[in-house]
């Protein structure tokens, strides 16, 4: 298999970015966006200035104002950030038809097939980053290698402002170094099970019985590990037009009980989806929750629609009444949540004659929204309640 040149890029703490950017009172400021400790919710971004004080995404909004009382602490505005990340997908569709966005603010880059237009894949990135600082004035990490693993890892070694490369052959001996906990697959609980066995660092997981790592933590994820272990990740980086599946999950800080603040970081995850299809021009029939609890145990629940949609509120909504109605969670505190969707068409569906009225005017709407907020900017339109 031909070597791909992978870039992975992240920008550094997006949504409390882009309030400092718009906001020059709150820069070098602790921001905290998402929930405010007066009612409830959690973190969905925290500035760097923030998190020296140990506030990070998907803590609860009342206990990052216990570490961090002088906070700045903002609702947020999506239909800007959005608006943001439109320009920076732009950016990056300038140099690349492979562009595999994780969310907002994050996304797989393949630029193999442009090594010849623009240079290697280190001139590539360095124009991307200096592109998006000049036309956002935002500052983005970037990770490059070989594959999607280490171009991630990468791009998490220097942050802010970080550019990091891991050429092919290095790999094996950078990795070793690194605390096992760092591998992709590796929680808190399964990092304690490698701990107790002496595993705590890369190079002690590939020096590790590999039969018996297996009896330790399962074959399936043992073998998953020692790949990671030598660098080894042959996933392509898939637009979201050739996906089958699209998807947002978030992992709590601390594991949450209170189904408001639950259900509000599923409207958060079901908005970043429906933007991705929209985005891809995609319409989806089945709409799937995932939570894992405090146990490790995970559920899944999953449905169909009659109809095909891109709709925000109907994708939401149907996540919702998972939630309610089949997730089974009985009270119990959860630890990470997601929402996907799939079963995917780019071609209109004829739906029923009677139609829900509202629903469709919630389809109009997302696709003015999208359209004013990425032609004209900030607070062109914005959804009512």
């Amino acid at each position: 298999m031909k070597d791909r040149s992978i870039i992975h890029l992240d920008m550094d703490a997006f949504f409390a970015s882009v309030e400092q950017l718009d906001n020059p009172e709150y820069r070098g400021k602790p921001v905290i966006v998402g929930g405010t400790p007066e009612g409830r919710g959690v973190v969905s971004a925290a500035s760097y200035e923030a998190r020296k004080f140990g506030v990070f995404s998907a803590m609860s909004a009342a206990r990052a104002r216990q570490l961090c009382p002088g906070g700045i602490f903002l609702r947020g505005n999506m239909d800007r950030y959005v608006e943001v990340s439109h320009q920076i997908g732009s950016i990056f569709d300038s140099f690349t038809p492979l562009v595999e966005p994780l969310s907002l603010d994050e996304a797989f880059l393949d630029v193999t097939g442009c090594l010849k237009l623009f240079g290697d894949a280190e001139a590539i990135a360095r124009k991307i980053k200096d592109q998006i600082l000049q036309e956002t004035g935002l500052v983005a990490s970037v990770g490059i290698s070989h594959n999607k693993f280490l171009a991630k890892l990468a791009s998490d070694m220097d942050k802010p402002d970080g550019f990091v490369v891991i050429p092919k052959g290095q790999e094996k001996e950078m990795l070793a170094r690194l605390p096992v906990g760092r591998l992709w697959g590796v929680g808190k609980k399964c990092d304690a099970i490698l701990a107790g066995a002496g595993v705590k660092t890369v190079a002690n997981l590939l020096a590790y019985s590999p039969t018996a790592l297996q009896i330790l933590i399962g074959t399936e994820r043992a073998t998953h590990l020692r790949a990671l272990a030598v660098g080894q990740d042959d996933r392509p980086v898939i637009p979201d037009s050739g996906a089958k599946s699209i998807g947002n999950e978030v992992t709590f800080a601390e594991d949450i009980s209170d189904s408001y603040e639950l259900k509000q970081v599923i409207a958060s995850l079901a908005d970043k989806v429906a933007w991705r299809l929209r985005r891809s021009d995609l319409r989806c029939k089945t709409i799937t929750l995932k939570a894992r609890f405090a146990d490790f145990t995970t559920n899944t629940r999953a449905k169909s629609l009659s109809v095909q949609t891109d709709s925000t509120i109907e994708i939401r909504d149907v996540a919702w009444d998972l939630f309610d109605t089949k997730l089974k969670r009985a009270g119990r505190s959860i630890r990470l949540v997601g929402v996907a969707v799939s079963g995917f068409s780019d071609q209109a569906i004829q739906g029923n004659l009677f139609q829900d009225k509202d629903k469709e005017e919630d389809k109009k709407i997302d696709r003015v929204m999208d359209k004013l907020t990425e032609k004209y900017g900030r607070g062109t339109l914005k959804r009512g309640r």
